[in-house]
This record gives C-alpha cells, sequence and structure tokens, in this order.
C-alpha cells in the first residue's frame, strides 16, 4: 500500500488522516482501527478496492494475481458495483410472524428469510414470557417445521402465518438441556462466571455510570433543573496531584448483582439414573431441590414432564406425591410449589431483560479479569458435571459426542466463495470453528497441566510427555530429544511454537485453495507452554520419516521435495515473499524448495495437503543471529548488532518484510524516475520528442497496472493491522529514498556490475530528520513528472517498450535487489544462515544477493523503523497507554519486542527526551514486568500445586512490596506429607514438589530482573529494589502489578493493597484467587466486511459522509454476520458510525451507537483497556450533548480513574481527558474544581507538546475563560495573552485563531476595567453608590459544547437546524456531481487521482 494518506494535506497541524474517524490524537487504535484506511480511489487507478491486490508486486503477473483473486479477496473486476448488488440480494427483505406459546397470548416476531427455525427457538428462549420452555416444536397449519431449515424454504410461511408452540415429551439429553437452561436463567445475573473467565462471560460496569440504559434516561429529566442536582466533586484520588491509587474502585458494586436466591440447592439426586423398570415408566433422571422456604423435595423428570415424586434423601421411592403437580417446565413446578420461587424468578427475568443485550452475549474468546471480588461458592449442579465430562459445555447438541476438530477446520476452509453470500457463509464457519477450538485446546491444555490427562507416552519423563484430548494433540514446551540443541535447547522450543502460530496465520491469511494448515493454539499456564494442535488424520498410526514428502526433519541434514507441494507453496510465494530456492540434500543432490526446510509436507489420509512447522516462515533476524564471517551494515553494527540471543529462532516480523518492500519500491520509483528525466535532457536536444510522448501515453491499463503493484502490499492481514500510522511511515521511506536517489543520479546511469549501486548504504535509510526528504523532495526537478514516466515503463506483460526504458528498470531493479530484472519484485530465501543447510554452487550469486537484502533489513528495522516509531510517539500520532498498546505500536512497524532495550536507548538519546517520557516509562515497565514474567516461568515450573497461592503472593512480594524479608508461608505442616516417595517418574507436567521457591528474596529477585534485562534486551537498569526503580523511573506499583497480573495470568483479590509498608509483605496467600492460561491463537478475518469498512472511512474521509456512512453500516451488517454480535473489530465500526451520527447531528443515534461500542470494549478487550478508555471519553462527549450532564461527569471520572490505575497521571492522553472534564464542570459552574482540571491539562501539554503549540494556546484559552466567569480578569488577561502569543508566532497575524484571541483580550479588558470603575466607585461612595449592574455569564451550553468539540478533534458540528438544512444540501450537491461524473468518467476526482498515485509523502 503505497498511496498512503497523501489525501490529506501536510500543512494541517497534527491532523493525522485518521481525524475525522477517531480523534486527532487517538493514535493508539485498535490492531484493526482506522488505521487501515485504505482508500477506493486512492490508488489512484481505475479499479475500486474491492479487487483488493492479493500483493502483487509486479505488473507482469496479472493473470497470476487474477487467479489468485479467488482467495477471498473481492472480484476481480466487478468492485464495489457488483459487491453493492449482492448486498442487496442478501439482505431480504424480512416479514413478520405470529407466534402462539401456551397459556400466553400470541405476539408478532420479526424475522428475517435466512434465518433457520432454531433461530426461533432461541429467541423464544431467551423472551420474558417463554423462557422456560426448551422442549418444544413449532408447527405451522399443524405441521412440524424442521429445526435446521431456512425460514424461505418453508412452504406456506409468509407475513402474518400463526405459528404455535407445541410442547413436546422429553428424552434425557432434552431433560439436561432444560435443566441447565433454567440453571442458566437463575444465574443470569450472577458475575462469578465472568470472574472465573467461563463460557465466553466478561465483565462490563457501563450500566453503573449510566444508570441502566442510555436510550430513554436522557428524556426523563428535565433540562431545567439539572444544573442543581449535579453532585461534581469528584472522589479525592480522581482529583489532579492526588498520589492515591486504589484498587477497589476498579469493579464497583452493582447492585443487580445482590442475586435475588430463586432456591436454595437444584442438583442431581443420588438416585440417578433410574433403575430399569422406572426407565419403563418413562423416568429420565431424578432432581434434589431446596426452596427458599427451606423445603426439600425430590423431583422426577420424565418424559411428559417434572413432578415431585416421594424420594428422600435416604429412601428411594419413586411414586409420584400427592399433588404430584405435573408440568412440562420444572420452573412451573417450582412457581407452583414456592411462592418465593415465583415471586423472584419473575422479578429476576424483569431484571434479565432489562440489561443491555450486549452485557450478556457471550464473548468470541474467552477473556480473563485479573482483579476479583470474593465471590461465595454456591452448590451448583451444572457446573459439577460440566468439570467432570471432557465435553465442552454444549457439545451434546452435536451428534458423534466429541468433535473432530480437524475435520471442521480443514471442511470449513473448503467451503466455496465465489460470491458474497457464499463468503460470508465460509467466513462465519471459519470464524466459529476457530473460536470453539480455541476454547477445547485451552481447556485442554490446563487439563493436561493440571494433570487431569493421561499421557499417550506415559513411560517417559514428565517433560517429554504428549497428550491428546478431545481430538486434540498437546505438547510441551521444552526441547525433547534435543531437537533444538543447535538452535539454543530450551529457549528454542520455547519461542518456536509462536514463530510456528504466526506461519499459520500467514498461510491463513493467503488462503491458497488446496493448502492446509493445522489449527494452532498456544497456551501459556502455570510456567509452562503447551501448544495444542489438531490431529492430521493418519499421523499417528506412521512413523514421521514416511509420511513428511516435502520438506526435512532434521533441519535440513535430509530434504525431500514433492512438485504438488511446489506448485501450492508457489502461490504463496509472492504474498508472503517467499523466494523459491535450491538446497542440497544428504546425497549432494539439488532439491527445490519454496519454503523453509523446516516447513513439512505431509498428505493425510484425507487426502489434503498440510503443512506444519511453520516456524521459519519469515526470514531470520540478523541484528540477532551472529554469523562467523559476516558483517552487519554501519548502521546496524553502531548499534551494538548483532547482539547474542538465546537461540536462533529469532525471525523478521511479516509487518518489518512488508515495510521494508514498500520502502525499496519508492527507492526504486525514484531510480527509474532520475534516469529517465536525464534521457529526456539528453533528448531533448534531439527531436525524438514523439518517441517519448507514445510511451507516455501507453493505454492507461499499464498505468493502472503499476499503481496495482503499489497498493498491493496491502492484502496479509499483519500489514492491515500494521500501517496504523502509515503516514509517518510513508514521510520517513520517502525521505530516505530520496537520498539515496539523489545520491544515485550521476552513477544510476553506470549499471552496477555487483547488482548493487554505491548508494546500497544510504538505501537503508539513516532518517536523521523527517524533514529532510521533503526539501529533497523539491530539489529534485519535476519528480512527479518522472515517476508518471516510470510508471508507464512497464507494459502489461513485463516487457519494456523500448530499450532504453528497459535498461533504466534494468539498472533500478539490480539497485534495489529485485529478483527479476524487468520488474520490481523482492522475495526472501528463509534458510540463509539456517544451521545445516548447504546451497548448490549455481546458486552462490544468489546467496550472496539473499544474505545482502536480509542485512539491510535489518540495517531497516534499527535505522528507519525504530526512528519512525519515535517520530510517530513525537508528535502523537502513536500514543501507547500501556504496555499491551505499546507492543502492539512496536508489532504494527515490525520491531519485535526483543529490539525494547535498543527502542529505550534510541529515546534517551533523542534530544527531545522531555517529550517522550510518558513512552520511556511505558517502555520501562514493560521491560520490567517482561523480565519478572521470563523469571517467574521457570520459578513456577518448581511448585507443587498445593502451594500454589503460596508461591504466587511470594513472587508479587518479592516483586512489588517494600518489605525487605518477605517470608514465604510454606503449606501448613498437617498437610506436607513425610514420606513421599522418591521416585516417581510418571509425574503431571505441573507437579514440582520443591520448596526452592520459598527461599526467593526481593534483592535476588531484583537481582534477577537487572541481569534478564542486560542478557535479554541488552539494557541496563540500575536498581536494587523496587522501591528504587519507582523512584528513578516514575512507575507507580499499581501499573507494575496490573501488567505482571496479566501477562501472567493472576488474578487477585480486589482490595487496598499496602505495597509501601516496610514491616509486612503486602500479599497473602488468600489474595490469590486464581492462575488463567494466557491463549496465542489466529484470528480469522471478515474479508468482505473489511473492504467495506475501508472503503467507508475512505469516503468519509474525501467528506462524502453520508455514503461512508452507508458503507459502514453495511460493513456493521456484515461484520455481525461472520462474527456474531461481540468482537473488536465490531467495536471500531461502532464508534466510528457513532461519530458520524455526531457530526450529522444525530446525537442520540450517536448515544446509542457508542453505548455498544462502550459495552463492547469492556467485554471483549476488558474493562481498563486503553480502548476502553477512549471509548468511556466518546460517550462522556456524546452524553454531554444531549444534556446528561451529571452521566457525561461520571464516565470523564471513571475513565480518568481508569487511566491513572494504567499509565498514571503524566500521559499526554491525560490533558485531553483533564480538558473534557475542565469543560463540563465550567458548563455546570463549578469553576474551582474546572480550574484544578484545566489546568493540569495546561502543565500536561505544554509538556508534551511544547510551550509553544496551538494545543497550550487552546488550554491558555479554556483557563482564561473560567477566570472570566470567575471574575478575575487579571488572571483571565494573563492566559489569554500566553494563547494570543503563540497563535501570533505560529499563525501570523491575518489567521482567524488570532484575531479571535485578540478580539477577546480587549472584551476582557473592557470587563476587567468596568470592574475596576465599580470597585473605586464602591470605596469612594461607601455602601450607598450607584453600582453598574457587571455581566457575569454562566457559559452557554452552547459554547462549552463547541470548545469540547474542538478539542475532540471534531472538525465542524451544525450546532442549528440551519447549518444542519446547509450541511445536508452540500452533501447532495456532491452526491449529485458524483452522479454526473459516473456518467463520463469520474471527472471531478481525476486531478486528485493524479496527486494521490504518487507516494511522493
Amino acid at each position: 500500500m503505497v498511496s498512503k494518506t497523501d489525501d490529506i494535506p501536510a500543512s494541517v497541524p497534527n491532523c493525522n488522516p485518521v481525524d475525522l474517524a477517531d480523534e486527532a490524537g487517538d493514535g493508539a487504535q485498535d490492531s484493526n482501527e482506522p488505521s487501515k484506511t485504505r482508500l477506493k480511489e486512492s490508488c489512484g487507478c481505475g479499479h475500486s478496492a474491492d479487487t483488493a491486490m492479493v500483493n502483487g508486486d509486479g505488473a507482469h503477473e496479472r493473470t497470476e494475481e487474477a487467479e489468485s483473486k479467488q482467495d477471498g479477496n473481492g472480484e476481480t473486476d466487478g468492485g464495489e458495483e457488483s459487491n453493492e448488488q449482492e448486498v442487496i440480494v442478501i439482505q431480504d427483505t424480512g416479514f413478520t410472524v405470529k407466534i402462539q406459546a401456551p397459556g400466553t397470548e400470541p405476539f408478532d416476531l420479526q424475522v428475517s428469510p435466512q434465518e433457520m427455525v432454531q433461530e426461533i427457538h432461541q429467541v423464544l428462549m431467551d423472551r420474558e414470557d417463554t423462557c422456560h420452555r426448551t422442549c418444544f416444536s413449532l408447527q405451522l397449519d399443524g405441521n412440524v417445521l424442521d429445526n435446521f431449515a431456512e425460514l424461505k424454504s418453508i412452504e406456506g410461511l409468509q407475513e402474518g402465518s400463526l405459528l404455535k408452540v407445541v410442547e413436546e415429551p422429553y428424552t434425557v439429553r432434552e431433560a439436561r438441556i432444560h435443566v441447565r437452561h433454567i440453571r442458566d436463567l437463575l444465574k443470569s445475573l450472577d458475575p462469578s462466571d465472568a470472574y472465573n473467565g467461563v463460557d465466553c462471560n466478561s465483565l462490563s460496569f457501563l450500566s453503573i455510570f449510566t444508570d441502566g440504559d442510555l436510550g430513554d434516561s436522557g428524556k426523563r429529566k428535565k433540562k431545567g433543573n439539572e444544573m442543581e442536582q449535579i453532585d461534581c466533586t469528584p472522589p479525592e484520588h480522581i482529583l489532579p496531584g492526588s498520589k492515591d491509587r486504589p484498587l477497589v474502585p476498579l469493579q464497583p458494586q452493582n447492585k443487580d448483582w445482590k442475586p435475588m436466591q430463586c432456591l436454595k440447592v437444584l442438583t442431581m439426586s443420588g438416585w440417578n439414573p433410574p433403575p430399569g423398570n422406572r426407565k419403563m415408566h418413562g423416568d429420565l433422571m431424578y432432581l434434589y431441590i431446596v426452596t427458599v422456604e427451606e423445603r426439600h423435595v425430590s423431583v422426577t423428570a420424565s418424559t411428559r414432564g417434572f413432578y415431585l415424586n416421594q424420594s428422600t434423601t435416604y429412601t428411594f421411592n419413586p411414586k409420584p406425591a400427592n399433588p404430584s403437580f405435573l408440568s412440562h417446565s420444572l420452573v412451573e413446578l417450582l412457581s407452583q410449589i414456592s411462592p418465593a420461587f415465583k415471586k423472584n424468578f419473575t422479578a429476576l427475568q424483569k431484571k434479565r431483560v432489562q440489561r443491555h443485550p450486549f452485557e450478556r452475549i457471550a464473548t468470541p474468546f474467552q477473556v480473563y479479569s485479573w482483579t476479583a471480588p470474593q465471590v461465595d461458592h454456591a452448590m451448583d449442579c451444572v457446573r459439577a458435571e460440566d468439570a467432570y465430562t471432557s465435553r465442552l459445555g454444549y457439545e451434546e447438541h452435536i451428534p458423534g459426542q466429541t468433535r473432530d476438530w480437524n475435520e471442521e477446520l480443514q471442511t470449513t476452509r473448503e467451503l466455496p466463495r465465489k460470491n458474497l453470500p457464499e463468503r460470508l457463509l465460509r467466513e462465519r464457519a471459519i470464524f466459529k470453528v476457530h473460536s470453539d477450538f480455541a476454547a477445547a485446546a485451552t481447556r485442554g491444555a490446563m487439563a493436561v497441566i493440571d494433570g487431569n490427562v493421561m499421557a499417550i507416552n506415559p513411560g517417559e519423563e514428565t517433560r517429554m510427555q504428549m497428550f491428546i484430548w478431545n481430538n486434540i494433540f498437546f505438547s510441551l514446551g521444552f526441547d525433547v530429544r534435543d531437537h533444538y540443541r543447535e538452535l539454543g535447547g530450551d529457549a528454542a522450543a520455547h519461542a518456536a511454537p509462536t514463530n510456528d502460530l504466526n506461519g499459520v496465520r500467514a498461510y491463513g491469511a493467503v488462503d491458497v485453495e488446496g493448502l492446509y494448515t493445522l489449527g494452532t493454539v498456544v497456551v501459556d499456564y502455570r510456567g509452562y507452554r503447551v501448544t495444542a494442535q489438531s490431529i492430521i488424520p493418519g499421523i499417528l498410526e506412521r512413523e514421521q520419516e514416511q509420511s513428511v514428502i516435502y520438506g526435512s526433519i532434521d533441519f535440513g541434514k535430509t530434504v525431500v521435495s514433492h512438485s504438488k507441494y511446489l506448485e501450492l507453496l508457489d502461490k504463496t510465494s509472492r504474498p508472503l515473499k517467499v523466494q523459491r530456492h535450491n538446497v542440497l540434500n544428504e546425497k549432494d543432490d539439488t532439491v527445490e524448495l519454496c519454503s523453509s526446510v523446516e516447513c513439512k509436507g505431509i498428505i493425510g489420509n484425507d487426502g489434503r495437503h498440510y503443512i506444519l512447522d511453520l516456524l521459519r516462515t519469515f526470514p531470520p533476524d540478523l541484528n540477532f543471529l551472529p554469523v562467523d564471517g559476516e558483517e552487519l551494515p554501519p548502521e546496524s553494527k553502531r548499534q551494538g548488532f548483532p547482539r547474542q540471543h538465546r537461540h536462533h529462532l529469532a525471525c523478521l516480523r511479516q509487518e518489518l518484510i512488508e515495510a521494508f518492500v514498500e520502502h525499496r519500491y519508492l527507492l526504486f520509483m525514484k531510480m527509474a524516475a532520475l534516469q529517465l528525466m536525464q534521457q529526456k535532457a539528453n533528448k531533448d536536444a534531439k527531436t525524438d520528442l514523439p518517441a517519448i510522448t507514445e510511451t507516455a501515453g501507453t493505454p492507461s491499463e499499464s498505468n493502472a497496472d503499476t499503481t496495482q503493484t503499489q497498493t498491493a502490499a496491502s492484502d496479509s492481514p499483519s500489514v492491515t493491522e500494521a500501517s496504523a500510522d502509515a503516514t509517518s511511515q510513508t514521510e520517513n521511506n520517502a525521505s530516505t529514498a530520496s537520498e539515496a536517489a539523489t545520491d544515485g543520479e550521476e552513477n544510476a546511469s553506470k549499471p552496477a556490475t555487483n547488482g548493487s549501486l554505491e548508494p546500497a548504504a544510504t538505501q537503508n535509510g539513516e532518517c536523521k530528520s523527517p524533514l529532510e526528504g521533503k526539501e529533497l523532495e523539491e530539489s529534485i526537478p519535476g519528480l512527479a513528472q518522472a515517476k508518471e514516466l516510470a510508471e508507464t515503463l512497464v507494459g502489461e506483460d513485463g516487457s519494456c517498450i523500448d530499450p532504453k526504458s528497459r535498461e533504466v528498470v534494468l539498472n533500478a531493479c539490480k539497485a534495489v535487489g529485485s529478483i527479476s530484472n524487468t520488474s520490481f519484485d523482492i522475495r526472501f530465501n528463509p534458510d540463509i544462515f539456517s544451521p545445516g543447510v548447504r546451497f548448490p554452487d549455481d546458486s552462490a550469486d544468489d546467496v550472496q544477493k539473499q544474505k545482502q537484502l536480509l542485512k539491510d533489513t535489518a540495517a531497516f528495522l534499527v535505522s528507519c523503523q525504530i526512528p519512525s516509531l519515535v517520530k510517530d510517539c513525537l508528535d502523537h500520532s502513536a500514543l501507547p497507554m500501556d504496555g499491551a498498546t505499546l507492543t502492539e505500536a512496536l508489532h504494527q512497524r515490525g520491531i519485535n519486542v526483543r529490539y525494547l532495550g535498543t527502542v529505550l536507548e534510541f529515546v534517551d538519546k533523542t534530544p527531545a527526551k522531555a517529550q517522550l517520557e510518558h513512552f520511556y516509562r511505558i517502555g520501562i515497565s514493560e521491560l520490567i514486568t517482561r523480565c519478572a514474567k521470563h523469571i517467574f516461568k521457570t520459578y513456577l515450573q518448581g511448585v507443587e500445586l498445593s502451594a500454589l497461592s503460596a508461591a504466587v503472593s511470594h513472587f508479587l512480594n518479592c516483586f512489588l512490596s517494600s518489605f525487605p524479608d518477605a517470608v514465604a508461608h510454606l503449606p501448613a505442616d498437617e498437610l506436607v506429607s513425610r514420606r513421599k516417595s522418591r521416585k516417581r517418574r510418571n509425574r503431571v507436567p505441573g507437579g514440582g514438589d520443591n520448596t526452592a521457591w520459598a527461599s526467593l528474596t526481593p534483592s535476588e529477585l531484583w537481582k534477577n530482573i537487572a541481569s534478564e534485562a542486560k542478557s535479554y534486551y541488552h539494557f541496563t537498569i540500575q536498581c536494587e529494589s523496587v522501591d528504587q526503580v519507582v523512584e528513578k523511573y516514575g512507575l507507580q506499583k499499581s501499573t507494575l502489578l496490573r501488567e505482571i497480573s496479566i501477562k501472567t495470568g493472576i488474578q487477585i483479590l480486589i482490595k487496598e493493597y499496602n505495597f509501601d509498608s516496610r514491616h509486612k509483605p503486602a500479599l497473602t496467600e488468600e489474595d490469590i484467587l486464581n492462575i488463567f492460561p494466557v491463549v496465542k491463537h489466529v484470528n480469522p478475518k471478515a474479508s468482505d466486511a473489511f473492504h467495506f469498512f475501508q472503503s467507508g472511512q475512505a469516503k468519509v474521509q474525501q467528506g462524502f459522509l453520508k455514503e461512508g456512512c452507508e458503507l459502514i453500516n453495511e460493513a456493521l451488517n456484515l461484520f455481525n454476520n461472520v462474527y456474531g454480535a461481540m468482537h473488536v473489530e465490531i467495536c471500531a465500526c461502532l464508534r466510528l458510525l457513532a461519530r458520524l451520527n455526531y457530526i450529522m447531528g444525530d446525537h442520540p443515534e450517536a448515544l446509542s451507537n457508542q453505548q455498544k461500542a462502550v459495552l463492547m470494549s469492556e467485554r471483549v478487550l476488558g474493562i481498563e483497556h486503553p480502548n476502553t478508555i477512549q471509548e468511556y471519553m466518546h460517550l462522556a462527549l456524546y452524553c454531554f450533548a444531549n444534556g446528561q450532564l451529571s452521566t457525561a461527569l461520571k464516565l470523564l471520572y471513571r475513565a480518568r480513574y481508569l487511566m491513572l490505575l494504567v499509565c498514571g497521571e503524566d500521559h499526554p492522553e491525560m490533558a485531553l481527558l483533564d480538558s473534557n472534564i475542565g469543560l463540563v464542570l465550567h458548563g455546570v459552574m463549578e469553576y474551582d474544581l474546572s480550574l484544578r482540571f484545566l489546568e493540569n491539562a495546561l502543565t500536561i501539554n505544554t509538556k508534551y507538546h511544547g510551550p509553544r503549540s496551538l494545543k497550550v494556546a487552546l488550554s491558555h484559552h479554556l483557563v482564561a475563560r473560567v477566570y472570566e466567569s470567575k471574575a478575575e480578569f487579571r488572571s483571565a488577561l494573563q492566559h489569554e495573552k500566553e494563547g494570543y502569543t503563540i497563535y501570533k508566532n505560529q499563525m501570523g497575524e491575518a489567521h482567524e485563531k488570532t484575531k479571535e484571541s485578540s478580539e477577546y483580550l480587549k472584551y476582557l479588558t473592557q470587563q476587567a476595567v468596568a470592574l475596576q470603575r465599580t470597585m473605586n466607585e464602591i470605596y469612594k461612595n461607601g455602601s450607598n453608590a450607584s453600582i453598574m449592574p457587571l455581566k457575569f455569564t454562566a457559559p452557554s451550553m452552547a459554547s462549552v459544547l463547541e470548545q469540547l468539540n474542538i478539542i475532540n478533534g471534531i472538525i465542524f458540528i451544525p450546532l442549528s437546524q440551519k447549518d444542519l438544512e446547509n450541511l445536508k444540501a452540500e452533501v447532495q450537491r456532491r452526491q449529485q456531481l458524483q452522479e454526473l461524473g459516473k456518467l463520463e468518467e469520474p471527472a471531478e476526482d481525476k486531478p486528485l487521482e493524479l496527486e494521490d498515485k504518487i507516494p511522493i509523502d
């Protein structure tokens, strides 16, 4: 993707391209946020963006591209038009049916033809009045409907049809489902599942701050008297300057959660299963129930329903009691025997239905909470049963009991994908299976470590054991049989699974038909790394040697290849930038491969071609792989590379490869352009002009073609995730490239001999100053025209038009290290520098080139990507707030976390270090907690289960508590058996039995952390204790606690901890509640939805708000179609929609969408994730605009509390938050409080944006306004003068901002003079002076809102009806223009395209 963001004029101050979509400062996007603003128009060629490029870097393989187009990315030409057609087809209009259930009035239900009958079942089981039924059929005119039929396929079903709910006889399965459903209804408000991280439940607290649903509450309160009722004073710990960071407010207690008790006990009876003679009377199972009134009853579930029997705890008498209360539903039965049940169950269901659906829908992947209150452990038959069956929750719905995961994963991949409905079905199936598989794998991995699964090789030593559970294969991350001895032993074995997972992710994203990968999930739990994989059919019966028909099982000593595999892998070689290459096998024969040697191909018994062991999909990182006799480029050497790493599997990230190739592409274009200019200059003297015009005028396809190459790099998911801030990246690349190009000007015409030009050193880009590039751009005359010429050079088939230009392309290709001589194409050989791999002599030249390419890439990371990250943090287009968002920012630019030390050193040397203090602090705390995590991993492996909580609390005390001699509490003596069997070979993996952990001391732990930082990150921390670290780097212990808990899966009791006490340790073993797995898995993407989302963003950026809105709504539908209701990408979609609604003046709609975004962010990302904090801020703004002032304040205070906990007060984003709070407080006339927040914002802005920044000027102005309201005109004048000076210096006298400011100064001066006069009057005449009434104005809400919009980066807001009309008219005008444009070529977009096309900067 090269045409990054050229459509945004560079002159707009701090306007990152996402501005409209997301406020100016909001660089810390989700991984899938507007970062991906790839524009439909912007690639500047004819095709529309739905022809998503499959990353074809060369124009010459157009055909191959069209084929691989089937790989799930849009149509080849139909582009947007056909897509919109399809969408219309897919959304057949819904219709209404009547439903008649026994004992209730008929009601209407809106259904859509695509739904299955089963979905109506689900709706009925959720509705308040029918939720107690589970075993029923739906009948139309006496015919039973098939559960799995789509509604449109049912004859006679139409608008207004009456469906009858008919009770059906129970089976054992149905009775179980019924009991389970009733238990779910009883527990529906109980948060314990969310705390325990079960069944994809997670926490959400928004409703506590909004008092239920936001929808109507705005209309309930009268606007007038709202002023008086607000209590605006925040709790002490939220005020600016407070050092207190309490933990308890993180989870405010929800009054709904004190559950109304309906039953005391509901459990399976000990009399189960029914004996044979009772089975023949229709008994299915027995339940034992204790009602709230302390009545103990025994219930029979029979085929006809539920009734009371005469059994007691100790005597079995299955005869029906008198009366037996036979009822088809357990709820009806209980309502008859227990009045309390009837009353409370009804109330509970009312409450359940009132909750926002997003508070109760399951999330696709489990989210764990690192804090929880003490939850009472209640009896729960279903939970107990679940724990002891190996089934996963509702799996009894699936015939055949255990699922064949491999078959499911691969079959969903094989579904057709010709058109949109098919692709949606396919992606939905893929996503569903993946999320189920991740849940099953996590559960299995925990069972393995907890010792609940028998090994398949029980005789071997613990570390070498492998397990199979629920059709999933589990192995531990240890170096078994010295497999990784050469590569770094256990460290390599620990890194390999995540590398492999990245490989699976990359191949999965390319999605080549006929090539299969294994379902892979990596789980870290209790210090062990477990890899869970689906099982290739037949692999367990054969020896590995026989089954591998491609690749190598011994790291390259013996290698085999296979033509079918070469053909399949060749399709992936372009998107993944893998070069086909030859290696030698043990007989010195040449073998051709198209992947790394470790990548093994196995044909399963199902005939599918599987590839596994993808740990070297991406090339090695030479900065961390010292090779004898190989010199790195000077940029790397200056930084002290190459460095020794723990293992030899350090790979470059896919995002880096993409960025590097894109950087080289820019270089390639510039070199070609410069040579062309020289040729042109020489020619101008002669009369060869016509020839050139011919070249320039070749059919525009070729033009489109090359541009296609530019946008091509965009198709793999990681790239879309990358480029969160591609602007800056392009800027940097441009600057580098143009330097290289200018150097290259003289020697460009001389063909270079060894395939790389002299300016090779500069190619890797010393981007010293991000501005250099711009001056250079201007200094090369007419570079733009030259580029156009360069674009026309390459014909459709890659054949050049005339020999001269062919030479130009050849030179440029050689210069940038392209593997083809006729077009730009860079690929990497992943086997270079792999120990044990040998290359044939005839490819020595090629290998040399590849080595150079790898060195250049390593240098590019250090000299371009790291500076560009730091620059993005300086101009606030990247705003990490915690460890996770920092890691994401690194990864988006292709920087591995092992570079964290290097990044921090770079920041340390940056002149503007003070403005990067927040970044440095987050980096240090990330580095420290990661070191602690490494130590904790090995520490836990030695702890036996009974001592786990004691060991974890001891570790945290050593890590965080100021108490100098933390002593571990060993488990109480009476439980420690004296006679330990000395030799027990098959211990479970998680069953260490030593007490070495208890001897850890704080000083020893901190020594280890410092040495780990040195050896792993090559970074020096001079600190012996936590207090020194906190002191030296300005960290806070609450942040460290949160980071270490999240990274290691610890869950602690939520209460106030005193980490600073020097007299007793902060935590006891009772404070450790749980230890959760940390899970890594593949996230399948919804490609079509994603393209709609991107085109929507593109439209919005071009100012077509309405079309943008439509496209994004469409994306939302498609996302929901694929992901279900809950997903991070849906969250991004809702946030953008809300923003658009707000800008277009529809405040209630904005409120409703943003409320969903907040709920979803809390549920999917976590209640204190930085994104959630952002969502809270947006919601507060929309609340304010809707006149819900007190809610807006509560939300802002919540956001501030979370931000303090996550990253402390000293963070640029805090300035925005405080400005928001200050403005709202100003609006409700709380002037003194308002000043505290606004002055804090001013301080932070001054620190991070520099005293001359426009943000600071605005801050001064806001403070001045509050002083004006307080009638303290002198202070007001002082601040406004500061602001005025900044405007004058930055924008000049004539700018409207400067004028506004000077007007306001005049006004303030008049007010001050008037006040002084009045005062003098009073002094002179005493109390009977005639006092002029002074104007003290409370600010109007409109003016406060206007300021709020300005600081939140919302560009324009129609405040009056008239403005709204104008806006609509403007939008319509643009639409008409567009319509006209469509008829006769989009004329008005033409000039735009040219600028867009050329990625100068």
